[in-house]
């Protein structure tokens, strides 16, 4: 603090500096000898004495209230660095006039006393901001014939939270009271503040001046700003010395910060290079932090050989692993049948759909993606899909934790057109995108994975099969489906690393996609003339659904490994809508608009759950369920 000079009237120039370190800023009040707040901090300063003149002596500076000061200042301030307020060249008025709180003013004018006020009581504040003030002995604020002259020093008082007495008694102390030395430069910090967070310097509050090794001053300097800031001023360039130096200076709280921080910074451009760093330098926070954001956006790096043909084996199944953690959950999507008519959504509906996240244009053409709550025994609304997507004859399918919709026609009638588009959803990231569209636009396809790889087969007046590698990002033709197997109101599976396709507008057969040969296998026929609603597999079997009004729902199963078709169970149900099926564990889900039902699997025996379960009543046209890994608390709409 510098030791203000004498001037004309008796009065000395003074200068604050206000530093203002969190939201909630805490100013600490002298206490008396009982340990309770002072109110009358400058109440005695303030008095109405003509007589009164400043000490003849000023080789030491004083309090408002005529106390002396400590080597020459006196430092308010929270433990945890909340806020301080440094105090340098307070003004001892002359015997003229009390002082003038007003005139506590930045350059521009600004009153600093309610500047303080409003920065410490408000949730905008500036941290780490100094603003310089002085005082002048002419003007004033609190005249002598006041009856309460503590008025506007109360005021302030109020702003801010005091602690207990006795912490006041250990917090009103000078400041700075430590000198750090660093590579030949010198930083002044509190002891208290630094101890607050840091281990390192709490071991050492008994040092004034301290040298630090292994730390860098441009470190040091960025952590003593994270601890009185809470802001991590941390890049890829630098985020290595700022971790390295947290661990010596024991401040866990600054790693974590720099975490967080590169976890915002972190790009599909930058993760490589970041995780390179992370494990030259050994830093597991770091390193796990590129591996999450790998994960998150498993699609984006797979494409990039310059990211995915570098890890490692060990990598990649890391990755993957990661993005398909967590609780598996039933979801379903609003797709329109082709032989639907527009506009059945209920009225009630009309006013609260959101929007797409990828285009603004009517509410009436979103079509939602639901979520099954077990513990609420609800569905909900996930997101919507964006209006880009063709949901009448579409095909969809999941993979990698993503959700792929393909193909569809766009428009209705003498209009409509069939579509080649590709889109995807993240559910991680909760955002949609498009990938390579189809070779062929197809409508009625079927959309399944097998191996890392999407199969679109067949469609309206298609034979044709392609096949779709995400590393490449590209679409390839494949074998044809056999002559005759006209592939409309059909249905496809993948069981034990193969492809399955069964009915047709024409026939009803069973056929097996050969990857090695790159051909298709006839299969036994199943016996049932019905029409299949869905085809599943689980385990090495595959179930077929067939739903009739005279007879209900017959379940037939297939077994891949002794290839033959077996009767599995039937039940009679009060409601005959087709529905589609999704597999989680030893259960099948299957799902239309008035009703769940629970297919479970056991070893000896397969059986409907008497109690169905709820429906998501709002939504229109056909439900298409399928199955995603959600993370935590997925009640977003977007």
């Amino acid at each position: 603090m510098n030791e203000g000079s004498r001037q004309g009237g008796g009065a000395i120039t003074v200068e604050a500096d206000v530093i203002l370190h969190a939201v909630n800023p805490d100013l600490i009040t002298p206490s008396d000898k009982d340990g309770k707040s002072c109110p009358s901090y400058v109440q005695e300063f303030l008095k109405d004495t003509k007589d009164f003149s400043p000490p003849p002596v000023f080789e030491k500076e004083y309090l408002l209230d005529g106390t002396p000061m400590e080597n020459n200042h006196v430092a308010h301030h929270q433990g945890n660095g909340s806020c301080i307020l440094r105090t340098e060249n307070f003004t001892i008025p002359n015997s003229k006039g009390a002082p003038d709180l007003s005139s506590y003013a930045d350059p521009a004018g600004t009153n600093h006393i309610s500047a303080v006020q409003q920065n410490c009581t408000s949730s905008e504040i500036h941290n780490g901001a100094r603003s310089k003030v002085s005082h002048s002995a002419d003007s004033t604020i609190c005249s002598p014939s006041q009856a309460k002259k503590e008025t506007e020093w109360s005021g302030l008082e109020s702003n801010f939270v005091r602690r207990d007495s006795n912490q006041e008694n250990k917090m009103t102390k000078k400041e700075p009271d430590l000198v750090i030395e660093v590579g030949g430069q010198k930083i002044n910090a509190h002891k208290s503040v630094l101890a607050e967070k840091s281990d390192y310097f709490k071991a050492r509050l008994s040092r004034d001046i301290l040298k630090v090794k292994g730390v860098s001053y441009k470190t040091l300097s960025t952590l003593i700003d994270y601890v009185y800031t809470s802001k991590m001023n941390v890049s890829k360039d630098n985020v290595v010395d700022v971790i390295t130096g947290a661990k010596i200076l024991q401040i866990p709280c600054a790693v974590q910060a720099a975490m967080d921080s590169m976890s915002a910074q972190i790009t599909a451009e930058n993760c490589y290079e970041i995780l390179t760093i992370a494990k030259k330098q050994r830093l597991s926070e770091l390193k796990e932090t590129a591996y999450a954001f790998m994960s998150d956006n498993f699609l984006q790096i797979l494409k990039d050989p310059a990211v995915y043909g570098r890890l490692t084996g060990s990598e990649r199944d890391l990755i993957l692993k990661k993005r398909m953690e967590g609780r598996k959950t039933l979801m379903a999507a609003e797709i329109n049948d082709v032989f639907d008519r527009v506009g059945s959504r209920p009225p009630s509906r009309c006013g609260s759909r959101p929007q797409s996240p990828l285009s603004v244009g009517s509410l009436e053409e979103n079509h939602m993606i639901y979520y099954f709550n077990e513990t609420a025994n609800d569905w909900r609304p996930l997101t919507a899909m964006p209006e880009d997507i063709n949901t009448k004859g579409c095909g969809i399918c999941t993979m990698y934790n993503y959700l792929f919709v393909a193909g569809g026609i766009k428009g209705y009638g003498d209009k409509g057109k069939v579509s080649d588009k590709v889109f995807c959803y993240n559910p991680i990231t909760n955002r949609w995108a498009e990938v390579r569209p189809l070779i062929q636009a197809r409508a009625q396809l079927k959309l399944v994975s097998m191996d890392g790889y999407l199969y679109a087969i067949g469609g309206e007046c298609l034979f044709t099969v392609e096949k779709y590698d995400p590393r490449m990002d590209r679409w390839t033709t494949v074998a044809p489906l056999p002559k005759g197997a006209f592939a409309v109101a059909h249905e496809a599976t993948t069981c034990s690393g193969e492809l399955y396709v069964s009915g047709g507008s024409l026939f009803y057969r069973l056929l097996k996609y050969d990857t090695k040969r790159d051909e298709w296998q006839e299969c036994p026929y199943n016996n049932s003339r019905k029409k299949s609603s869905d085809m599943v597999a689980l385990k090495s079997f595959i179930y077929r659904f067939d739903v009739n009004k005279e007879q209900g729902i017959n379940v037939f199963k297939y077994n891949t490994i002794v290839k033959m078709w077996h009767d599995c169970a039937s039940q009679r149900l009060g409601s005959h809508l087709p529905f589609r099926c999704a597999v989680i564990g030893n259960c099948i889900y299957c799902v239309n608009k008035s009703q769940t039902l629970q297919f479970v699997v056991e070893e000896e025996n397969a059986y409907f759950v008497e109690e169905p379960l709820r429906a998501p009543l709002e939504a229109k046209g056909v439900l298409f369920p399928f199955v995603l890994t959600l993370p935590e608390k997925p009640d977003r709409v977007t």
